[in-house]
């Protein structure tokens, strides 16, 4: 449940904390305590006797085997839950049942889903994995479960039961539903059974593709000029190449790493045309035209038509661009100021405190994984928010939010479950001589990650189904974009960036450079972005009897314009394909979505209470409970009707500040893993 911390509390909190004031380095600069927790390196004290508590807290999880405990147990518990839906009478307990059963698979799944991607232990992941994959089936056999349906239909089907239903509990009602209907809960026992084993099929091949597409490449080390060596990882006789080199200085490393990375597998080509196929057979078999269209029921765009169109407008009005030099910002944007920074702006807008809290023995996977408690000046203890924020061997690159655990009313106890969640950001470590310093991209990435955060943090839905970030894809990156918005504002940084060595703040007019040369460099970027949301809409629209590489080469040159490289497979590292199919458009719509909310409520003034509590209440409360273009029009009275809101998409894309290099780092140069993953787990988009 929600306490309040008292001044006291507070008191004994900083004193507790106090330690952490001393900075890395003699400085000129104090960081609160915050900052210091990011700019030093964590000193943990080795107590022998401190019992394992296990990962997030879950005793169960303190060795690999106790993923299947702890599965078995989630199981068990669901048995006893379904059987309770069944025979409970039609009404909100029904639907609290269902919620219920819902955040039992999730906790285990959603938790897995992070550790398996995250765990430095290979037993961790793989047992991770396997809960996943059996967790997942569950799930798809619940989802066509017609005995469970019908206690949810008996509720629907009767006028008088729904008139009493308050709007969140309608809401989830009708999404439960809609998790039945795209499962196929509607056809014959035969054809129901072949819609569940294709579901089951497509788990592993989502799987399959995920893990491999991110795998590296390797060539015989006499292929390679020897002076080029000491750029790539070395196995033995071979060179292994695990990404783009995007952001090397030399031509010839990036084009090595190209043509190599991207060297078409049969294999995984087999792999990804098979689960197209799949989803195609999946779509049609419950009813739908095709994959985009089941897809995008539901979300703000609604048809693989408007999502087209939407495509279309944006290529129509894009322009030049230029670049500014992200090691010069670096000394001023240390990891510690950028969490201070934060820290300002949340207490702000908010009234919330990002706090440093010890973990417990046993409770992270790494131990350079800080967490934090996000407490409100008045309502107390909101959630925790892990950051698992330096790079380290086999973690993957890439910046994302996962939803460890939703928050939501638990009737059973009445007290409210707090929302755990992790950011994961593949940063460099400090050193001796200087804290961890940001490009500007990567402050912007942070900036991102945390919108998600606190989109988490904040939501106080009764149900887990709809809580935080588990909401339309096309909605769930709008907090997180407008994030980028408060990133690059003077007002806003001037706060908090500052020399790492002289506490010198970062100059107006480099701000200002930094500003201009967004307005025009995301141009390119973003063309980028419109390919591969068409790449993806084609993939998922009926078949084309063509191959992958034949749809990419002719997408490229209509949406793109940069010549397609012979022998190459860009798609096959495309692992967006998985979490996103079919709505990779979200990032665009979410980003003209986030800056009509910035223009119209923030630009004004970034720091004002008001307004941030205004945002909280219309938008970041409410997380999937409220249809997404409602949230938006209570925030920033927009959008009379769809068309109006298509045709003034491109112009505020254009005009919105937003940095290639962030982009690049979140898409294009690591198309290994996808970003927010979490968002879109497999069960957070279908629960049961």
């Amino acid at each position: 449940g929600l306490y309040n911390m008292s001044a006291c509390r507070r008191m004994l909190y900083l004193v507790k904390h106090r330690s952490l004031l001393t900075h890395v380095r003699r400085n000129l600069t104090t960081w609160s305590p915050v900052g210091a927790a990011f700019n030093a390196r964590p000193h943990r004290k080795l107590d022998l006797f401190q019992k394992n508590v296990g990962l997030f807290g879950v005793p169960e999880l303190s060795c690999p085997a106790g993923f299947q405990v702890a599965t078995e147990k989630a199981l068990k518990n669901t048995e006893h839950l379904v059987e309770k839906a069944y025979s409970s009478s039609p009404g909100v307990q029904t639907v609290q049942c269902f919620d219920q059963l819902s955040d039992e698979l999730c906790k285990v799944a959603d938790l897995a889903d992070f550790i398996k991607v995250a765990h430095p232990d290979p037993a961790f992941r793989e047992a991770a994995e396997k809960t996943c994959i059996e967790i997942g089936t569950v799930v798809e056999k619940l989802n066509t479960n017609v005995e469970l349906c019908k206690s949810l239909k008996n509720l629907l089907d009767n006028p008088d039961i729904v008139a009493q239903l308050d709007p969140d509990t309608r809401r989830v009602a009708d999404l439960f539903m809609f998790d039945f209907e795209i499962s196929g809960i509607h056809l014959d026992d035969t054809l129901r059974k072949e819609a569940v084993a294709l579901h089951v099929k497509l788990l592993d091949l989502n799987n399959e593709f995920l893990v491999r597409s991110h795998m590296p490449n390797r060539i015989a080390r006499s292929a390679i000029p020897e002076h080029l060596h000491l750029h790539f990882a070395t196995e033995g006789s071979f060179i292994q190449i695990g990404g783009l080199h995007a952001d090397s200085p030399n031509d010839l490393v990036r084009e090595i790493a190209y043509r190599i990375y991207l060297y078409p597998n049969a294999e995984l080509m087999g792999c990804l045309e098979e689960l197209l196929k799949c989803r195609y057979k999946l779509a049609t078999l419950v009813g739908y035209e095709s994959y985009g269209h089941r897809a995008l029921k539901g979300t703000m765009a609604k048809t693989p038509e408007t999502v087209m169109s939407f495509l279309q407008l944006l290529t129509d009005k894009l322009s030049d661009r230029y670049n500014i030099e992200p090691s010069l910002y670096s000394p001023y944007l240390s990891l510690g100021s950028c969490m201070e920074g934060l820290n300002n702006l949340f207490s702000q807008l908010y009234g919330v405190s990002l706090m440093s809290e010890q973990p417990r023995a046993g409770e992270v996977w790494s131990e350079d994984v800080r967490k934090l408690a996000v407490v409100h000046e008045t309502e107390g203890l909101l959630g925790y928010i892990y950051c698992d924020f330096f790079h380290r061997q086999d973690k993957p690159h890439q910046d994302c939010h996962f939803t460890i655990r939703g928050g939501r009313q638990c009737q059973e106890t009445g007290q409210y479950q707090l929302p755990v969640v992790v950011l994961m950001l593949s940063l460099p470590h400090p050193t001796k001589g200087a804290p961890t310093l940001l490009t500007p991209g990567m402050m912007e990435n942070l900036f991102h990650e945390m919108g998600h955060a606190m989109h988490s943090m904040l939501g106080r839905t009764r149900y887990q189904h709809v809580t935080g970030t588990r909401c339309a894809t096309d909605f769930a990156e709008v907090p997180s974009i407008l994030m980028e918005y408060f990133a690059t504002d003077y007002r806003v940084i001037s706060q908090f960036a500052r020399h790492y060595e002289t506490g010198q703040p970062l100059p107006e007019s480099m701000v200002a450079r930094l500003c201009e040369s967004k307005k025009v460099c995301g141009a390119a970027d973003t063309q980028l972005q419109i390919f591969y949301a068409v790449l993806d809409q084609i993939y998922h629209s009926k078949p084309q009897n063509r191959s992958t590489t034949e749809i990419l080469k002719d997408m490229q040159q209509k949406f793109y314009g940069l010549p397609y490289t012979p022998n190459t497979a860009w798609q096959l590292r495309f692992s967006h394909l998985i979490g996103y199919g079919a709505k990779y458009y979200s990032y665009l719509m979410s980003r003209a979505v986030a800056s009509m909310v910035w223009k119209q409520c923030f630009i004004e003034d970034p720091l004002n209470r008001e307004m941030g509590e205004r945002y909280r209440r219309e938008m970041l409360a409410h997380g999937g409970a409220k249809e997404p273009m409602l949230m938006v029009e209570g925030m920033s009275n927009l959008f009379a009707t769809n068309t109006d809101r298509i045709s003034c998409l491109p112009t505020n894309i254009c005009k919105a500040p937003f940095c290639a290099n962030s982009l690049r780092f979140r898409h294009s140069s690591y198309p290994g893993f996808l970003p927010d993953y979490g968002v879109v787990s497999p069960l957070a988009s279908c629960h049961i």
